[in-house]
């Protein structure tokens, strides 16, 4: 006679076996239907996606892997002993984009908004510390109320939790925060310590304290979007690497990110097949760049000139425009680029654009992703605002970031290269493994008529005619030490290209930096200027 065992089965092999199966499927489906139609019609009617279709989006067809799908809070106060629904409002797991691994967790706005409780953390927490310890990226897909008040100080900190994953992650992993609804209070810092944060128009929202507590505290009346909303982290306060119309848009997007960059810190970017021949010449250089230099021109057409099919990825593209920073490829490798933009501020560092540009640099240097810096810079912003608001520590970051950085560092200098700004966008002097300059190229102290009103001060004010005297000062300056060879012969730059060779000599350049290997003396950790 068969014996019944603790599982359920009996020693012949049968039993109930089915009817458990059975059981799991359906409590599966359970969980991954959601609590009901009705929150999936008023998700999709505000605009937004569930959090199952985010996920669906991201990863390659079929590659998602949930785990802890079962998982449900523990909490008896508010009447949540009654609501204890499945995933307990976050789903965690991973999957694959374009073969490789990524890691998510993504909340679902239809159980308690999304709001995060102590079970929903300690899932969050352990696919960090899958992340982290697997060596691959982390998406996290932001859609929450904040923390799930009902459970008190249990889900603060849950938040405690993330940041301290959050920093430990930081330049070991890629980490990607996609804000698709509100995040408020503490919940925003999260976002902020990873390395790239899209947002969605309309539907996604930032801020710390909100429109009401703005409201009760200055007066000011303001909407929750002309708060924190996508624009406003896009273009004024640099929180966003990203904005979009659509969920959808947005998430091909991070896809598209994910392909340009390393699974972590000990590995390279993928490096693909080009059609785009490494030796192609840009004859159209020659008339992008005029040799005037207070003309201003496009620096995003030059650079398109110079990758892979003119393609490439600008990260903060509506914040500091005066600097464009953009992750491309050149002979299929991966390159991060950083060019002063002369349509904006004539293309000066002030201290937005030097904060943008530090973080791209620290980001590239942490994964092992080339450097090329294009410099056509006048000098820093002036003004009481600039020097107030701290533009010498702000410019310091930068000029940390490139001195720190070990990845192959290349600097090509198209026109202007005046003063401390060149000094910092990766000059020789600091570290820059090898500069090139275009015959326009300008390398000075400063500009030939700031220089001449200083050194010949006394000439011109004594002169019968000023201005003449001036003019002739100016073109004498410009004779002496700004000819376009004045560097080269001192050995500041490493050569004068032609400006049409200048893609097959950057290729060459990264070919043979490709196994470059610097170390830094052994410290704990630097303290970079903040």
């Amino acid at each position: 006679m068969a014996v019944a065992m603790a599982s359920g089965l009996t020693e012949s092999g049968t039993g109930d076996a089915g009817g458990r199966v059975a059981e799991l499927h359906a409590l599966r489906e359970q969980a991954r239907r959601g609590p009901s139609d009705r929150a999936t019609e008023a998700q999709h009617a505000k605009g937004k996606l569930t959090a199952r279709e985010r996920i669906e989006l991201l990863v390659d067809p079929g590659s998602f892997h949930e785990v802890e799908q079962l998982r449900r809070h523990r909490a008896t106060g508010f009447g949540l002993e009654a609501k204890k629904p499945y995933t307990d409002g976050v789903i965690t797991g991973w999957g694959t984009v374009e073969g490789r691994t990524v890691f998510v967790y993504a909340h679902d706005f239809r159980i308690f908004g999304g709001a995060l409780g102590e079970a929903h953390a300690t899932k969050i927490h352990k696919i960090m510390d899958m992340a982290i310890s697997a060596g691959a990226p982390l998406v996290s897909l932001n859609d929450g109320a904040g923390a799930r008040i009902q459970e008190g100080v249990s889900a603060l900190a849950g938040y405690g939790g993330i940041f301290q994953r959050n920093t430990r992650a930081s330049g070991v992993i890629p980490q990607i925060s996609v804000m698709l609804g509100p995040c408020a209070g503490g919940a925003a810092y999260s976002p902020a310590l990873t390395d790239f944060v899209f947002m969605v128009r309309e539907t996604s929202q930032m801020f710390i304290t909100g429109p009401d507590v703005v409201k009760a505290v200055t007066g000011e009346e303001i909407t929750q979007n002309g708060l924190g909303g996508a624009d406003v982290h896009a273009e004024t306060s640099g929180v966003a690497h990203f904005a979009y119309d659509d969920e959808e848009t947005c998430i091909a997007e991070v896809r598209y990110l994910l392909s340009m960059l390393p699974q972590n810190n000990r590995q390279s970017p993928p490096v693909v097949a080009s059609d785009d021949p490494a030796d192609r010449r840009g004859e159209r250089l020659y008339d992008l760049v005029p040799a005037e230099g207070n003309r201003p021109y496009d620096m995003h057409k030059v650079i398109e000139e110079l990758v892979d099919d003119g393609d490439y990825l600008e990260i903060h593209e509506r914040w500091a425009r005066n600097i464009i920073c953009a992750l491309a490829r050149m002979d299929g490798q991966v390159v991060g680029i950083v060019a002063n933009q002369p349509q904006a501020l004539a293309g000066v560092l002030d201290i937005e654009a030097s904060e943008k540009a530090a973080r791209f640099v620290q980001m590239c240097d942490a994964f092992n992703i080339p450097l090329v810096t294009l410099i056509d810079v006048p000098g820093f912003l002036p003004g009481v605002d600039q020097e107030h608001g701290g533009i010498i520590r702000h410019g310091a970051k930068l000029l940390y970031a490139y001195c720190n950085a070990t990845v192959p560092r290349i600097s090509l200098i198209l026109r202007k290269a005046y003063g401390g700004a060149y000094i910092v966008m990766d000059s020789q002097s600091i570290g820059a493994d090898l500069t090139y300059a275009w015959p326009t190229n300008e390398i000075a102290v400063m500009g030939a008529e700031g220089a001449a009103n200083v050194i010949f001060r006394r000439q011109i004010a004594e002169a019968q005619d000023p201005e003449a005297m001036r003019t002739r000062m100016v073109k004498e300056y410009k004779t002496e030490l700004m000819h376009p060879y004045y560097a080269a012969e001192r050995g500041l730059v490493d050569d004068v290209i032609d400006p049409a060779e200048t893609r097959q000599v950057l290729i060459r350049s990264l070919a043979m930096l490709g196994s470059k290997h610097a170390d830094l003396p052994s410290r704990k950790h630097g303290n970079p200027p903040q």
